[in-house]
């Protein structure tokens, strides 16, 4: 592999054991879009404790999502902060996913919390704003389009200089942008709607005591195939400005 068509995704968590089995996990999701973009990829896992290669190493960076909560400060996560602040400095470009959006505003000076109106899960509409038109990355999506998503914490406040590119009314952070290369996304764009409906068919009883239907949102789960485009197209802005 050479380092300007290797894109680095960088794991933060697995998904559960049932999942994994059978469909893969976060990293082998994200990896076949980025490959379909046409990226060598190779896997660093967060949670080792070991260093992560210099950002300017690799053609790009993707972080995954997880089940931890970048709230909990854990030791591995905030060890990225000072990394990732590197990254975003030397205009690696960077796609943060769920919690590596989360924790990319964390690591920029952004605010992570839970959401105040708990889960959002299931097969969501997002709005791009009009900042997205020229956007290098969410500019070819429609105005709305459909996204996979499961998140209770969120981005309550962007980090400074952070440009807002997508929201619906109940997560208003759900893609931004800082500087030239740097994006985070609370939405999924490796998910598939299999995936998603194999997460809620563990999760009725946690959404029961939210008020929420899980078998009704598993009905009204859909492809998303505008959202599963942002990783090849996130590969290809990578591989370009390596060139």
């Amino acid at each position: 592999m050479t380092a300007a068509r290797t894109l680095l995704i960088v794991k933060t968590g697995s998904t559960h054991d049932h999942i994994r089995e059978r469909l893969g996990d976060f990293d082998d999701w994200i990896a076949a879009g980025l490959r379909e973009g046409g990226a060598e990829v190779v896997v660093f896992d967060a949670r080792s404790g070991a260093t992560p290669p210099p950002p300017e190493t690799v053609a790009g960076i993707v972080l995954t999502g997880s089940h931890a909560m970048v709230s909990e400060r854990e030791p591995w996560s905030e060890a990225l902060v000072p990394w990732l602040q590197q990254a975003v400095q030397a205009e690696t470009p960077v796609l943060g996913i769920c919690y590596g959006h989360q924790l990319l505003a964390h690591a920029l000076g952004g605010e992570v919390a839970h959401h105040p109106g708990g889960v959002e899960i299931g097969t969501v509409s997002v709005q791009r704003h009009a900042a997205a038109a020229q956007d290098p990355l969410l500019g070819d999506l429609p105005d709305a389009f459909d996204a996979q998503a499961t998140h209770w914490q969120s981005v309550r406040r962007l980090p400074p200089g952070a440009v807002l590119l997508a929201g619906n009314a109940f997560e208003p952070h759900h893609a931004f942008r800082v500087g030239r290369n740097a994006w985070g996304v609370q939405f999924h764009p490796e998910f598939s709607d299999e995936a998603l409906r194999s997460y809620l068919d563990g999760l009725g009883p946690v959404l029961e005591r939210e008020g929420l239907d899980a078998p009704q949102i598993a009905a009204a789960l859909r492809p998303t195939p505008e959202a599963a485009s942002v990783l090849p197209r996130f590969a290809r802005l990578a591989l370009a400005s390596a060139e």
